[in-house]
């Protein structure tokens, strides 16, 4: 009976030194990184609710939902051109994505101004997303779509859209003022001995943002 209780301690005990340990718990994997796989983690969840209610919002009107060509399009020249800005938008941010993959390598490779140059344009693309967006809704805002109603259909889409679409700006404006911090510091130097995973680090949080804008781009723009 004595050999049991020693044998579960031990087990207990090294289950605790286990996750006590980052090397042992993460397999070499640094708290920075993990934590931020944490917090997209929990980001990813509260993303999924917004979207999971947009479905269930969208499947049981019985109001007909605005039809996206015609609530996103630009008139240019007299001609409506349906979701040419969200293109626009899109590009910027999948572009963003590239710039950032490269900065991670330049990190990596010990080139810390390529490295710090590429995440400020990097939040340069950020910043012309957000001011498209801004542009995006003070249309929509002057067209009459508001939280409680819009003359395009379904009242509840100026609430999901404003909701959704702000929430994921906020997380880009977010991430721009998070690149700029970084960068700065990487061209200050204080990255020099403990080495540029702060970089990587970074780009996940980056690209996170840009994956998350894949899926409200496919439920309110293209369905």
């Amino acid at each position: 009976m004595s050999n049991i209780s020693e044998v579960s301690n031990e087990g207990m005990d090294g289950f605790i030194d286990d996750w006590a340990s980052d090397k042992d718990a993460f397999k070499g994997v640094s708290w920075g990184k993990a934590m931020m796989w944490i917090f997209l983690l929990s980001d990813t969840f509260i993303f999924s609710c917004f979207l999971i209610g947009y479905l269930a919002v969208r499947t049981t009107t019985v109001v007909p939902w605005p039809n996206a060509s015609e609530v996103f399009a630009l008139t240019i020249a007299g001609e409506h051109v349906p979701l040419l800005l969200i293109a626009i938008m899109t590009f910027v941010l999948i572009t963003s994505s590239g710039t950032m993959a490269m900065a991670v390598n330049c990190g990596y490779a010990r080139k810390p101004k390529a490295a710090a140059t590429l995440m400020i344009i990097t939040a340069l693309f950020g910043v012309t997303f957000v001011g498209m967006q801004v542009f995006e809704w003070s249309k929509l805002i002057e067209e009459g779509v508001r939280p409680w109603g819009n003359p395009f259909g379904a009242p509840q889409f100026g609430s999901i859209f404003f909701m959704v679409t702000g929430f994921h700006g906020f997380h880009v404006s977010i991430g721009v003022i998070y690149l700029l911090i970084v960068a700065l510091k990487i061209l200050r130097g204080d990255y020099e001995e403990r080495g540029y995973e702060i970089v990587e680090i970074t780009g996940l949080y980056w690209h996170f943002v840009d994956l998350v804008w894949v899926f409200i781009f496919a439920f309110f723009y293209l369905w």
